[in-house]
C-alpha cells in the first residue's frame, strides 16, 4: 500500500500524533515539532529530536556533501569529497556539544541552515528559483582547505520524494529527499578548483527532522545522473527504519518527475560490503546490479552517542519502469548505498 498525500497540513496534531501518514510529491506538510508528545517531560523532548540538511553534488570527477545536523544531543557538521580519478576520499567533522551555534529551518521549502566558529563556516540557503552551499572551511585536512560555493537550480514543477511514517507509538520521521538538481559554482580544495557545469554536474538533498528509537538500523541508496538521451534519473530507496506499511521512500526521478514504486529489496552481504549489491522490486519494475568502488566506512563513538556507516559508492547497471511503462536504461550511473547502524 502507498498512500499519497496531496492535503496540506501540519505534521502533528495537538497531542503529537502524526496528522497524515505516507508519501508525498511535494512537502505539503508544516514541520510544527513543537508539538511533539513523546515524553511526559517535555523539555527532555529537545534532546531526541533529530534535524538535518545533508547536501550532495555529483560532478564528472567528484562526489561533494556537507551537512549541518542537530541531534538533540549535540551538533555535528561534516564535509567529504572523493575524487573519482584517484579514488582519494578526504572528510571532516565537529561535534557541538548540545547544537549550540546550529541553525536550520522549520521547513525545507524556504530559510537558512548555519553554522559558523573559528574553524569553519557551512551556510545554506533557500531561494526562490534555487539552493545555495556556501562552505569555508581552512584547516580542512591538514590545512589544504576546502571551498564552495555552488547553487543547485530549481526546476519549476520539479518533484520531490516526501515521506512522513510513524515510528513506534509517539515517534516519527518526516523527510525530503530532492535528486537532480542542475548545479553550477565551484569547489575548491587545496591548489584544485573544479568549475561545475549544471549539464554534466547534480546535486540533492536529504532533509530531515523526527524523532528516532535510540537504537536504529537503515538502509539507504541515492543517484543523481543521466540517462545516454540526456534525460535527467534519480534513484531514491531505503528502508530498515518505521512503520512503512502506508508509504516507503522508493522512486525513480525522471526529468524530476517522481515514479513511485513500492517495496525494495536490498540484497547485499553486510560486513562484506564491496561485494555486488541487487535491487529488486515487489512489482517487477526496477532490477539493478550495483557494484562498489569505494567504502567510505565512518564511525562515532561518544558515549551516549554512536553510529556506524558504510557508504559505497559504485556504478548502477540494470532497468528501471516508468509509471508510463517505459522501460529505461541505466547503464554506468555513479551513486551510493549504504548501511547505516545508530545509537542516538
Amino acid at each position: 500500500m502507498q498512500i499519497e498525500i496531496t492535503n496540506p497540513s501540519p505534521l502533528l496534531q495537538a497531542d503529537g500524533r502524526l496528522t497524515q501518514v505516507g508519501w508525498a510529491r511535494q512537502p505539503v506538510l508544516d514541520a510544527n515539532l513543537e508539538d511533539a508528545r513523546f515524553y511526559p517531560f517535555k523539555p527532555l523532548q529537545r534532546f531526541r529530536l533529530k534535524r538535518w540538511d545533508y547536501y550532495a553534488v555529483f560532478t564528472p570527477r567528484r562526489f561533494f556533501s556537507a551537512t549541518i545536523a542537530d541531534l538533540g544531543y549535540a551538533g555535528n557538521l561534516f564535509v567529504y569529497t572523493l575524487d573519482f580519478q584517484t579514488n582519494e576520499l578526504r572528510e571532516e567533522g565537529i561535534i557541538v556539544p548540545f547544537g549550540k551555534g546550529v541553525e536550520l529551518p522549520r521547513n525545507s521549502t524556504e530559510g537558512r541552515s548555519y553554522f559558523a566558529d573559528n574553524r569553519l563556516k557551512l551556510d545554506f540557503a533557500v531561494h526562490p528559483d534555487r539552493r545555495h552551499i556556501s562552505v569555508q572551511w581552512d584547516a580542512f585536512h591538514d590545512g589544504r582547505g576546502i571551498q564552495a560555493e555552488i547553487d543547485l537550480q530549481t526546476p519549476p514543477g520539479y518533484e520531490s520524494m516526501n515521506i512522513v511514517i510513524p515510528i513506534g507509538k509517539r515517534r516519527f520521521y518526516w523527510n525530503r529527499k530532492i535528486n537532480c538538481l542542475p548545479a553550477s559554482g565551484f569547489v575548491k580544495y587545496g591548489g584544485l578548483t573544479e568549475t561545475l557545469d549544471p549539464q554534466t554536474c547534480l546535486g540533492s538533498l536529504d532533509w530531515g527532522r523526527g524523532v528516532w528509537e535510540y537504537q536504529s538500523f537503515w538502509n539507504w541508496a541515492s543517484a543523481s545522473g543521466f540517462l545516454a538521451d540526456g534525460r535527467t534519473i534519480g534513484l531514491n530507496l531505503g528502508c530498515g527504519f518505521g512503520d512503512l506499511s502506508k508509504a516507503g521512500e522508493n522512486a525513480v526521478v525522471l526529468n524530476n518527475r517522481i515514479h513511485k514504486l513500492g517495496q525494495v529489496k536490498f540484497d547485499y552481504v553486510s560486513g562484506d560490503f564491496m561485494k555486488p549489491w541487487k535491487f529488486t522490486d515487489d512489482d517487477g519494475r526496477l532490477e539493478l546490479t550495483f557494484v562498489p568502488f569505494k567504502d567510505r566506512a565512518a564511525k562515532t563513538n561518544l558515549g551516549v552517542i554512536a553510529s556506524e556507516v558504510h557508504q559505497m559508492f559504485g556504478r548502477y547497471n540494470g532497468f528501471a519502469v516508468a509509471d508510463d511503462g517505459e522501460k529505461i536504461k541505466i547503464q554506468d550511473l555513479i551513486g551510493f548505498a549504504e548501511e547505516h547502524r545508530a545509537r542516538w
